[in-house]
């Protein structure tokens, strides 16, 4: 049994067989055929199982993401029973008795050089068609399985370099028993759709990829970080055992599911979730979650073609708000840029994309795609308990230009005779630290803060936190952290405003009850976490915790904080 060490992103223990999420080698090289009726035969039932492939996923598409996405591969259907692609091939083929690869390559690349260069983004989209559907036609000739997650019909454990929100929106939960990845950190969003997904997963492993193959045996220990490769039956045994004592600890904290947040001095604290898309509610509700702490918008945005419309936002957001029966739902604005991109936005390439044209700053210069979307939460204000929050806020001109563009665009749908709650709280998310320490001066304009602890601590340390090799710089319980978030939950007290936690922080064992004696109103995290979380603060004293955390906002190193944590949460 070969054995890695990794980072613990998700909870849970999964033993499945292994689909490894890696791009195939489809190099391959020039050659004279013979027999050029016979290589002609072989390229034609090469499309003929693409066709198959694709008509498969197409229906697959049509069940699980909608017609609109089942659209994209009606495309790349007809693009394989299009005679003008197909004819040229078979012609190379036979008059110059090339082999298949060869003449499907050549034909493909100067109708994509073709269309690309036209002035008409219809027939740049057809490119794309091409490019995509060649490349399986070209794997089935050279005999290799492309990979695609959306297809996958058995349980699994997912092998991959890494994966893109993309990837993991198309993962099926019901086969999907959890995945380990080379890169990634607990914040990145791989890491992040798991704990949603709540399925056991541990990234960072470095060799993942190299290590194991199609079909192999692993364990995922999402406990402690580890994955086991082809185990032998009594290791199995063993993890399944653990597995059981696992479930049997979440069955105790589901005992809490409908209780309120309450510490042991009767300090009343919301637990929220952050979710991606309205499928996410279920997750919520069984986890019994107080509210919707950060609903990420840009899900709706990815996996698409094409932007989504107002009325399909409006669906999400309603869909949402009604889940809720009232409980709070923070939505936040769209925040694309940094990992994730919209293939369909031509948006510039950055040296440092974190640092670039993202989140709140790319609606305000985009502002048809910013009106769309606060359009949409605007109707569905009415159907809930809806709080609206602008991400990567760093100048308080950044937030009054988002605020007057809402005000515009609620006037403008209250003239149209359009429903819109009378009362609709506007927040920032607080992950810049320039905005942490100018909180005393946000906190007399919005109505709450949302402190982004995965930006803000990446921002704070200078370290990248996708990066491995300064991994160790991922510090949640820095003092210097710590000092920042008090900043921000002091002055949002001062002025009578609350102040929550959206971050992977707020979920975190060790740095609950430091938040907790830090003051903080409201700690949003993965639904998964929210039982765990409730039972924790259940046994802690607020009061104790207050004297804890001043101790920690005095410590000099990240390693000090930790063990007065042990040692406080011991004693209780």
């Amino acid at each position: 049994m070969t054995f890695l060490h990794g980072i613990a992103a998700s909870n849970g223990i999964a033993i499945a067989k292994a689909y490894r999420l890696v791009e195939p080698d489809l190099s391959f090289e020039k050659m004279t055929i013979e027999d050029a009726a016979a290589e002609v035969d072989r390229f034609r039932n090469a499309m003929k199982k693409s066709k198959s492939e694709l008509g498969a996923i197409r229906d697959r598409a049509k069940v699980d993401l909608g017609a609109d996405k089942a659209a994209i591969f009606e495309a790349h259907l007809l693009v394989l029973t299009d005679p003008e692609l197909n004819g040229p091939i078979e012609d190379k083929i036979q008059s110059e008795k090339m082999n298949a690869e060869s003449a499907l390559k050549e034909t493909a690349d100067m109708f994509i050089m073709m269309f690309e260069q036209m002035d008409n983004d219809y027939m740049k989209e057809r490119a794309a068609d091409i490019r995509d559907v060649t490349k399986r036609v070209l794997a089935h000739l050279l005999g290799v399985q492309l990979v695609n997650p959306s297809m996958i019909a058995e349980e699994v454990i997912i092998v991959a370099e890494d994966l893109t929100p993309s990837d993991t929106a198309q993962l099926n939960r019901q086969f999907v028993k959890g995945f380990t990845t080379n890169i990634g950190g607990r914040t990145s969003h791989s890491a992040i759709m798991a704990r949603s997904m709540e399925i056991p997963a541990v990234v960072g492993t470095k060799t993942a990829t190299e290590a194991i193959n199609n079909g192999d045996l692993v364990v995922v220990d999402g406990l402690k970080g580890e994955v086991h490769i082809n185990p032998t039956p009594e290791q199995v045994e063993q993890y399944r055992k653990v597995h059981e004592d696992y479930e049997a600890q979440k069955a105790e904290w589901a005992k809490l599911v409908n209780e309120a947040t309450i510490s042991a001095d009767n300090h009343h604290v919301e637990l929220a979730a952050n979710i991606g898309t309205p499928k996410d509610l279920k997750g919520v509700i069984e986890n019994g979650g107080e509210g919707v702490g950060l609903y990420r918008t840009e899900f709706l945005y990815m996996g698409r073609d094409q932007l989504p419309t107002e009325e399909e936002q409006f669906e999400s957001y309603k869909a949402v708000l009604e889940g809720m029966t009232g409980k709070p739902v923070v939505v936040r604005t769209l925040d694309i840029g940094g990992d994730k991109e919209l293939p369909y936005l031509d948006l510039p390439k950055e040296m440092n994309p974190f640092l670039g044209f993202r989140a709140i700053r790319l609606c305000l210069e985009e502002q048809d795609i910013f009106r769309t979307q606060l359009r949409a939460l605007l109707r569905a204000s009415s159907y809930g308990n809806l709080k609206i929050m602008f991400p990567m806020i760093a100048t308080l001109d950044e937030f009054r230009a988002a605020k007057a563009i809402l005000e515009e665009e609620k006037q403008k749908l209250q003239t149209e005779g359009q429903k819109v709650a009378d009362k609709i709280e506007l927040g920032i998310m607080v992950e810049i630290p320039s905005t942490a320490v100018l909180a005393d001066q946000f906190a007399k304009e919005v109505d709450f803060f949302s402190i982004g602890t995965n930006d803000l601590i990446q921002y704070t340390m200078a370290a990248d936190r996708m990066n491995q090799r300064v991994s160790y710089l991922y510090q949640p319980y820095n003092p210097s952290i710590l000092r920042l978030v008090k900043m921000v939950i002091d002055a949002a007290h001062a002025e009578g405003k609350w102040a929550g936690m959206c971050g992977e922080m707020a979920g975190d064992e060790t740095a609950v009850p430091i938040l907790l004696g830090l003051g903080l109103d409201e700690f949003s995290m993965s639904a998964t976490s929210i039982l765990r979380a409730r039972s924790l603060i259940k046994n802690l004293k607020k009061s104790d915790m207050e004297m804890l955390a001043q101790k920690a906002l005095n410590m000099q190193t990240t390693t000090q904080v930790v063990d007065a944590v042990n040692s406080a949460i011991t004693r209780n």
